[in-house]
């Protein structure tokens, strides 16, 4: 093909190939590739980064539809050196939201596949003149990498022996006391990674670290999106992140996310993403333009019959995840993140929206077929939706962790049987509310507690799962930390801006007795009573236990259970208080530690009666009445004989009756009515010896005394 345009001189445009798409460089050129099937026009529009930041275009290059269009896939070859080159496009075509289109030559939109996305440079502070939403580009990319990956390969954990830590990246180093170089950045968290292997978690789950718009409300509030569930483009990392922020057109931010996965593998840490394809930061019919809603609106959203956005997000679009060119697309990230990136999983937001069906706009629905008898309508439950069927079966993402939240705001709530295909794990909210309840003493709550103890058998195991694939948690990002969830008994979001109508209104909290941190003494025992009971379940339990960012040392947020939209202290994990909270964190570790050693709580199976014995305040005698408030377990273990674990949820103390083993004793380890450092007996402690001998005269007639809100461990030793 002839020059179809001249580039500066220096560069010649020929017609380009539709496959793959996103700009992929190549060595004589840059070859781009876009898909929308609903414009009349497109334009390849180039920026220097100083232009970028002045707002001004570098280059137009306008694609023929005769040479640059194969299919609904418009492409272009620039032979050339683009180095330090960005890129975005133009559409031309209707605009007429009722029929779903919303095309606009004056916009330059952001390729949904580029690899990282340039606007602003540091976080939290505007472009020139105060604006929010300054125009963002593409990178285009190089022929070569030089990140050095240091023979870095995948762990591979088995899932059984996950111990999850959900962290914000930012908030991770963000607080001055974290002393740190790069604070609130790839590099700050790390330094900090090897305090998360001195904890013993061998995997974070990292909240969005897509690019997003931390400013997306500042412009109408002082209120920042910190969290980050509302994503510009699934490719890029968070450019502001990154300690050079834009530097290199965002390699930078490429080569540090990629340094963090690299060293977090080095210590024995997988790394797992939080992504968010149930809707994008462009919300509803009144948010920004910015990339697919520009590109080709009906195609990429859930659109009602007269162009209205469906809001089962939450967030005022919802991703049109089962159309055939949306799930590709899907597909395609998730791919660049395992193969390119090294991250080893994903967890899913509200991702029971990845099993809705998709807009209807041609006469062939989802599957490829023409739709026969009763139509499925736009957001149906299909129960084996394409895009599922797609990741589940992907040979490249084969043996990849999968975590589905699995619900929406649509009020579609599918814990237990969320579409599997004996890979999928779930976060399991029933767990977190049935724990909660019993902990603080709810009556007719102690069957399900047992059961959650097993790993959820009445959720997963007639659907062929495994006791792992339930994601066990107590609290999380969203809802009350740890130590909140046994302070306040009321929610205190009036910071958000919301006359406190946002955030969960039940939290099944329990403040033990007086609202908010200054409490009495005896309150306080209490709480920190419960705290380690909730730990003690997470670590006890069949399943994978995750807990969020801070609760290890008691991070409080002060009763706002929904912080989405703060970046200070409240959100940061507060190395000083840390350092003051040394004993709740001993605890936490130890417990892992402990968990880690024990082959039996980590089954590949569901626990059964050949080694599982359920007691009450006898032995072999358990209490599953509607009253009953105390639950205990004997569990066979390949290391340690056995353990007895009981719990005492009620206000009561008892004195509990140990179950007869000839030849052998009960030795305390846990007992979380003890301070610290005895609410967990090690063998270097000092006066180990003189504090198990305090319980003799109990533990020789096989019994233990239990106060009132406690739990207890206890392990089998042979009588010598």
């Amino acid at each position: 093909m002839p020059d179809r345009y001249a580039l500066g001189g220096a560069c010649r445009v020929l017609a380009g190939m539709p496959a793959p798409l996103g700009a992929t460089a190549l060595d004589v050129g840059v070859n781009f590739a876009v898909y929308s099937s609903g414009a009349s026009a497109a334009v390849l529009c180039l920026f220097t980064p100083d232009d970028l930041k002045a707002e001004r275009l570098t280059e137009e290059v306008p694609l023929d539809p005769l040479f640059n269009r194969t299919g609904n896939v418009w492409h272009v070859f620039i032979e050339g050196d683009l180095h330090n080159m960005l890129y975005g496009y133009r559409f031309d075509g209707m605009f007429a939201p009722h029929s779903g289109h919303r095309f606009d030559a004056s916009n330059i939109m952001v390729d949904p596949y580029a690899k990282a996305v340039i606007s602003r440079g540091e976080y939290g502070v505007p472009g020139p003149g105060g604006n929010c939403w300054p125009q963002m580009a593409g990178m285009i990319p190089l022929p070569y990498s030089t990140f050095d990956w240091q023979g870095d390969v995948s762990l591979q954990y088995p899932q059984k022996d996950l111990v999850i830590y959900e962290m914000h990246l930012r908030g991770f180093t963000k607080h001055g006391s974290s002393n740190v170089e790069h604070p609130g950045t790839y590099l700050g968290a790390i330094s900090k990674l090897d305090y998360l292997k001195e904890l013993g978690v061998n995997c974070v789950e990292l909240m969005p670290c897509h690019e997003f718009n931390e400013l997306e409300y500042f412009s109408c509030s002082s209120r920042m999106n910190f969290w980050g569930y509302s994503t510009i483009n699934y490719f890029s990392p968070m450019t502001r992140y990154s300690s050079g922020g834009t530097r290199d057109c965002g390699r930078d931010a490429i080569n540090e996310f990629k340094t963090f996965v690299r060293e977090a593998h080095k210590r024995g840490i997988e790394v797992i993403m939080d992504v968010v394809f149930n809707h994008t930061a462009e919300g509803n019919e009144n948010g920004p333009t910015l990339s697919f809603r520009g590109i080709d609106n009906s195609t990429y959203y859930m659109l009602a019959p007269k162009g209205e956005f469906y809001n089962y997000s939450g967030c005022g679009n919802t991703f049109n995840c089962n159309h055939p060119v949306v799930r590709e697309f899907i597909v395609d990230c998730l791919r660049y993140w395992v193969t390119e990136m090294h991250v080893d999983g994903f967890r899913f937001d509200l991702a029971s929206i990845m099993t809705r069906g998709c807009s209807l706009w041609d006469p062939v629905n989802m599957y490829g077929s023409p739709v026969e008898g009763d139509m499925i309508t736009t957001g149906t439950p299909l129960a084996t939706p394409p895009l599922v069927d797609m990741i589940s079966n992907d040979p490249i993402l084969g043996g990849v962790k999968l975590i589905a939240e699995a619900w929406d705001a649509g009020g579609l709530y599918q814990v237990g049987h969320f579409p599997h295909w004996n890979i999928w794990s779930e976060w399991n909210g029933k767990y977190r509310d049935i724990v909660r309840q019993f902990i603080k003493g709810t009556d007719g709550f102690a069957g399900g507690f047992a059961e959650c103890l097993c790993g959820s058998p009445h959720l997963y195991q007639a659907g062929g799962r495994k006791p792992w694939h339930s994601i066990n948690f107590v609290c999380a990002h969203d809802g009350f930390t740890l130590a909140d969830l046994v302070t306040y008994n009321k929610k205190y979001n009036l910071s958000n801006g919301e006359d406190n109508r946002d955030g969960e209104n039940h939290n099944l909290s329990w403040n033990c007795g007086e609202e908010g941190e200054f409490a009495s003494l005896s309150v306080r025992r209490l709480r920190k009573r419960q705290m380690r009971n909730f730990f003690v379940c997470l670590m006890v339990s069949q399943g994978v236990p995750m807990f969020y960012m801070g609760d290890e040392y008691g991070h409080t947020k002060g009763g706002n259970n929904n912080t989405y939209c703060h970046d200070h202290y409240v959100n940061y994990f507060r190395w000083d208080k840390k350092e003051e909270s040394s004993g709740l964190q001993r605890f936490c570790s130890l417990m892992i530690q402990f968990r880690k050693q024990l082959e039996c709580l980590g089954l590949e199976e569901f626990p059964t009666a050949e080694r599982l014995h359920w007691h009450g305040h006898q032995p072999g005698k358990p209490d599953w009445s509607e009253t009953s408030r105390f639950v205990a377990f004997s569990m066979k273990d390949g290391t340690k004989d056995e353990i007895y674990v009981a719990f005492n949820a009620s206000h009561l103390p008892v004195v509990v009756g140990l179950p007869e083993r000839p030849g052998y004793r009960w030795e305390p380890l846990v007992d979380t009515a003890k301070s610290a450092p005895y609410d967990f007996l090690t063998d270097d402690l000092p006066d180990r010896a003189f504090t198990v001998q305090q319980f003799s005269h109990f533990l020789n007639a096989n019994l233990y005394p239990m106060l009132g809100y406690s739990s207890i461990i206890l392990v089998l030793q042979p009588d010598v």
